[in-house]
């Protein structure tokens, strides 16, 4: 046959920045956006997205160059999703729970040009910008100031650091700019800062191509349906949402924001807008079965959690209440989830709790990523198909990072010559192919020569009646190594009817648990330390385990 070579018509770059033009013209006098009292159509959003592109290409900003976004789920937020990319520049989504030392890093390390701030944060990035070097040049400030659109009035909060608000800024744009289209689909599109389970966050950098394939891939996955409701529970700052605010472009959907993760509120939203989809870490799980405010829906919703293992338990019980759970695996490098438990209906008629423990299995490679597997550390081949023998989860496909940024050592240790990213995550896989994982590999307690994975003895303390949240590290043993620690936070006093003890926390756990897995050691804290996105902070129980032998 043939040989046919690719021509300018049938090889525009990938992008789903196209996908906002298509949402005005099939969903133009549809809600796009709902939060408080205000709300845009798909059209409204079109045209102030491609005013706020206008205006940063008015302000200096460059193709290529990163423009940093520290704020919530605002209508901003979402906007800033589009708007930036289309202006040509790099959109960096930062975690509004950094502290501004790690703050600072970040926006020197990615050379900032502009930082569009929330004003919750405002007196934290100017705290980092203090950081900066002398003789560095700083990047301008915007700030964002969701209540003055709520309320329709100008703001108090002071501007004196900042260029504008992020509505005047807006104002000066033209609706009908042409926006930058990437020369190439390999162009970077998004540079995102790992989320800060380690304590050295890297800088993900994400093609065009990437989340083009991401986003595709995330409704297909999910099955989401044309005009969904979908509740911002997630941080957009997370790996972007999971891609999800190109992916509601696509299919119409209505974006309900949320400025903070508050059961009652999500409950109360949930109601008032109908929403029909949601995302969000295991410890959202976690709140809203939890929530004294807990009650069964009305009608279904779909959950899709990733992020952490979820402990068995806590899903049963979201499920009980009506929500519909989907789980998955993916991580900040492959711009969202890549890996899904595919649910088989003959699981349907399997009892509530071997559903939640098969559901919490992370799963099958979706359909837009090429292979996953389990790699043996030691020779490099698969590992048995037998659920017991683990290796180094490994992931190849089309949507994982360009590399990380100025990082040339970092980007060649995960991303082999033989074709594979290595993602550090400990795992196995079931005798049916489906893929759990079992800890970071940095996360694995060796005691007495033993593997102790840490969520499956985290997943025994949940299922404790007066256990809220669980983690468990390794804490150094002269004689055995290392040895379990757990820390517990328990449930509201109204919740409980006694608060057990270290020892009792210990017996139940033996009942339940091989010796050798059983903690040693119970630390109970009113709350654990845990990144915005839901992740608990291991490396901080770490320090303070270690610190306790």
């Amino acid at each position: 046959m043939e040989l046919l070579l690719p021509n300018p018509a049938n090889s525009t770059p990938l992008t789903t920045l196209g996908f906002l033009d298509r949402a005005a013209t099939a969903y133009g006098d549809s809600p796009s956006i709902v939060y408080n009292n205000v709300s845009y159509t798909w059209l409204q959003t079109h045209c102030r997205c491609l005013q706020m592109a206008s205006s940063l290409t008015s302000l200096g900003i460059q193709r290529g160059q990163v423009v940093s976004v520290v704020a919530p789920n605002v209508p901003s937020m979402y906007e800033l999703q589009f708007a930036v990319p289309m202006s040509g520049a790099v959109l960096n989504n930062i975690n509004t729970r950094l502290d501004a030392h790690t703050l600072s890093i970040l926006l020197q390390h990615s050379e900032s040009k502009l930082v569009f701030v929330d004003h919750h944060s405002s007196s934290l990035v100017l705290e980092a910008i203090s950081l900066f070097p002398r003789n560095t040049k700083h990047p301008q400030l915007i700030l964002i100031d969701d209540e003055m659109v709520s309320s329709g009035s100008k703001s108090t909060s002071s501007t004196s650091h900042f260029l504008d608000h992020y509505e005047g800024i807006l104002e000066d744009g033209d609706p009908k700019f042409k926006w930058v289209r990437p020369k190439s689909e390999w162009d970077p599109m998004v540079l995102n800062y790992t989320s800060g389970t380690t304590s050295c966050p890297k800088g993900v950098s994400l093609s065009h191509r990437a989340i083009f394939i991401k986003t595709m891939d995330a409704l297909v996955d999910w099955s989401v349906p044309n005009q969904p409701v979908y509740l911002w529970t997630l941080p957009i700052f997370h790996a972007n949402g999971w891609s999800f605010p190109w992916g509601m472009a696509a299919v119409g959907g209505t974006n309900i924001c949320l400025r903070k993760v508050d059961p009652s509120q999500i409950y109360r939203l949930i109601k008032q807008h109908k929403v029909t989809h949601m995302c969000g870490a295991p410890v959202v799980l976690n709140m809203l079965s939890n929530s004294p405010d807990l009650e069964t829906l009305d009608h279904h919703v779909q959950i899709l959690t990733a992020g952490a293992p979820p402990p068995a338990p806590v899903l049963a019980r979201t499920e009980s209440m009506g929500f519909v759970v989907s789980h998955g695996y993916g991580l900040t490098e492959t711009g969202g989830i890549v890996v899904s438990c595919a649910w088989k209906q003959k699981w349907n008629k399997l009892p509530l709790t071997e559903r939640a423990r098969l559901k919490s299995r992370q799963g099958v490679n979706t359909v837009g990523l090429t292979e996953a597997d389990v790699f043996d550390p030691k020779t490099g081949e698969p590992v048995k198909r037998d659920g017991k023998t683990v290796g180094e989860v490994v992931l190849r496909g089309g949507s994982l990072m360009l590399g990380y940024l100025k990082d040339t050592e970092g980007t060649s240790k995960c991303m082999r010559e033989n074709g594979w990213f290595y993602t550090g995550d400990v795992g196995v896989i079931h005798p049916d192919g489906y893929l759990e994982t079992k800890d970071r590999s940095k996360d694995i307690i060796i005691s007495g020569g033993e593997n102790i994975s840490s969520p499956e003895v985290e997943s025994v303390l949940y299922s404790h009646p007066a256990v809220n949240e669980a983690a468990v590290v390794a804490k150094p043993d002269k004689f055995w190594g290392e040895t379990p620690c757990a820390f517990v936070s328990l449930k509201k006093n109204g919740e409980l009817t006694q608060k057990p003890s270290e020892k009792e926390i210990i017996q139940y756990c033996r009942d339940r648990l091989p010796h050798y897995m059983v903690p040693k050691t119970v630390v109970f804290e009113n709350e654990l330390p845990k990144t915005s996105t839901g992740k608990v902070q291991k490396f901080i129980l770490r320090r303070i385990a270690k610190a306790m032998s």
